[in-house]
């Protein structure tokens, strides 16, 4: 992979440990950093978080915050990609950048509708042929849309 800053899986007040752990695995494999934004649903020492990321914890780069207000002033607006359901804009139209923030929203709430509104051009969704399901997991979006931002940015 020739990227040469590490792309980022923001994850805004997760809930869920076994999509954190999943995420982490993920962000391990690949490089990227992953960003957890606080309050967090559950303990960094919960035994499903453990057991999502495997043995690959000391693998992965994990920054904490402490509010999602701390996390966004202290970034570029430009390398900032949020993801929701609350939008039409397919995560294929977004135009990474290396060292892109992407930004997902709690799994119960999503993103903050203030941050959705303020940054509406900046927002994506994953389509889904299927008007029945309301969204996919978390861990399983986090995913596709790495990738298709790897796919992007490097000759990963």
């Amino acid at each position: 992979m020739t990227t040469h800053k590490p792309l980022n899986i923001v994850l805004v007040e997760p809930e869920i440990p076994p999509n954190t752990g999943s995420i982490a695995r993920l962000c391990g494999a690949t490089n990227s950093v992953l960003h957890l934004v606080h309050p967090l649903g559950f303990s960094t020492d919960d035994k499903h978080l453990k057991r999502a990321g495997l043995d690959y914890w000391q693998h992965v780069s994990i920054k904490h915050w402490s509010s999602f207000d701390d996390f966004l002033q202290a970034q570029k607006e430009t390398n900032l990609y949020f993801f929701t359901t609350k939008t039409s804009m397919s995560y294929t139209k977004g135009q990474y950048q290396e060292g892109a923030y992407l930004i997902f929203g709690k799994e119960t709430k999503g993103l903050p509708e203030d941050i959705l509104d303020l940054y509406h051009d900046r927002c994506y969704t994953l389509p889904m042929a299927n008007t029945n399901i309301r969204s996919l997991n978390l861990a399983m979006t986090a995913g596709i849309v790495l990738y298709e931002a790897l796919r992007q940015v490097s000759d990963f």
